[in-house]
Parts: C-alpha cells; structure tokens; sequence
C-alpha cells in the first residue's frame, strides 16, 4: 500500500530537481565593472555592453564637459549627464555587428583630453555600471608645466564651442593709460556658442617695474561683472619695455543683441589697463571692420 505513495514522492523530487536545473528564462547578467579610457585616439576605445531594456551608468574619474557628449542620437538616448557621469540607454537592443561609439572631454584640461568608448549589445550580458578611469601617467610625477596636445579643429566643434552661427570677431581699438604704464595692441574680441573671449596684447612700457597680468573682469552696462579666465602666451612676468600675448575668456549664454563690455586686466603692484567699448556682435551679425 505504500508503494504508490513512495512512487508518488519519487516524481515530485525529481520533477523538482529538473525543474530546478532547468535555464532562468531569457535575460542578460547584470555587471558592474571599471574600464581605462584609451591614452591616445589611435588606440582602441574600451567596450561597454548595452540593452534596450536596461540603463547604463558610466562614472569618470574626473569631471567632464558636459556640453562635449556626441553620440548617436538615432540609436542612442542620453537620461542624465552629470558632473561626473552620464546614463545612457540605446532605444532599443544593438545589432550583432553594430558598434555605436560615444565620447566626452574632460573639464581639467589632463591627458588624456576625451574619454571615447564602443557600444554593443551583448546576448548574455549588460554593464548596468561602468567606472571609467585615465590611464596612469607614463611619467610620474608630471610637472605641471608639460605640453598639452595641440587641439585640433575638429576638438572646437565636438566641445560645443562652435556651432553653425559659427564665430563673430570684430577690432578693439587700442589704449595706452601712461599712468599705469601699460598700452594695448592687435586687441581682437571673438564670440561663439556659449563663449567670448579677449585677444589683446599689452605692453609694459620702459622704465617701469616688470609686471604680471593676474586676473581680469568683464564689466557690462548693466549687470555684475563677470570674472574672467586669463590665459598667457608665456610664462612669467613682463619685462620693461616688452609684450605679452593675453587673453581673457567668459562664459557667456547667446545674447539676443549686440554686447559692449569694459575689459579690465590686474597685475602686479595694482597697476590695470582698462579697455573700453570691447564689443561682442550676435552671431551671425557680423561687424564691418
């Protein structure tokens, strides 16, 4: 009488095993790892497996220019770009030999400049996390005073900075403050997307202390002014009697009309030179020289 009942028992433990050993239904594993972005654009981009089902974090060692991000909008949707991250998500699974690529710069300025990376779809597998880290530096410490690559033309276009209003340039007359003992020459003002920018040469006149350019403001007609980025052809303090190749760069959303601003450059001892009447046309405006 018991052996039906054993018999019985028998199929649902293996019935259960079976059950039990059979595959998950259809999915892809879910990983989470770090990859190195390529030290130059000659090298090969790192992998990331992506999924129409499934979001993708990708975390940067440093912070990125977030107006830098191209990729492939037909194919790919960006959810969120952070100051250290982005999210993404292809709109729908990748074909087996699809490979979408999408990059960003990096805001300090440190090799390597872009962060590039190649997106497929993989049957088994998603990143749901990427950590994307530089690669180690080939000589450490770096000093600080080591070349950066030369940018390239198409590296303005990519970072945002120009778009098809392209750039509107217009010239700066020059002023000479005999006070202050400072001049300036071949001054030319630039304005592109989201940016303007002060091309001056200044002159520290003879016989006067030698002199560095420290900071230096913008100041508009109405508003606050704004503090701008100071950048130098060369190292160093400006000797008597010599120039210096400065420029001076804002940012600066799309104005919906002309700008004229009052361009202060500070130096050593507090001596300044005031540029007035620095105008920055609309894109797309033009100015006859």
């Amino acid at each position: 009488m018991l052996q039906p009942f054993r018999l019985a028992l028998s199929l649902v433990l293996v019935s259960g095993v079976a059950a039990a050993a059979e595959p998950i239904p259809k999915g892809r594993v879910r990983r989470e790892r770090s990859v190195t972005v390529a030290r130059t654009p000659s090298e090969t981009p790192p992998v990331i497996r992506v999924a129409g089902d499934t979001s993708t974090v990708i975390l940067f060692s440093a912070p990125i220019q977030k107006s830098s991000l191209t990729f492939d909008e037909t194919r790919l949707r960006v959810l969120d770009v952070g100051e250290r991250s982005v999210i993404v998500q292809p709109l729908a699974d990748l074909r087996g030999d699809e490979r979408q690529e999408m990059g960003v710069f990096f805001a300090d300025g440190s090799s390597p400049a872009r962060a590039a990376f190649v997106l497929v779809t993989d049957p088994a597998e998603v990143d749901s996390r990427i950590d994307a880290q530089r690669p180690e530096s080939l000589n450490s410490p770096c000093h600080p005073d080591t070349p950066m690559p030369a940018p390239r033309p198409e590296d303005f276009v990519l970072l945002g900075f120009v778009d098809d209003s392209g750039v509107t340039a217009s010239k700066v007359k020059d002023v000479a403050d005999e006070a202050q003992g400072l001049s300036s020459s071949l001054t030319f003002s630039y304005k592109g997307k989201g940016w303007a920018l002060v091309d001056v040469t200044i002159r520290n006149e003879a016989g006067r202390p030698e002199w560095t350019p420290r900071e230096a403001t913008f100041v508009g007609r109405v508003g606050m002014p704004l503090r701008a980025r100071l950048v130098s052809a060369m190292k160093g303090a400006v000797l008597p009697g010599e120039d210096r190749r400065v420029l001076a760069v804002i940012e600066l959303p799309e104005p919906k009309a002309n700008l004229v601003f009052t361009v202060e450059v500070r130096g050593d001892g507090g001596r300044h030179l005031v540029i007035p009447n620095v105008r920055f046309p609309k894109s797309g405006a033009g100015e006859a020289r």
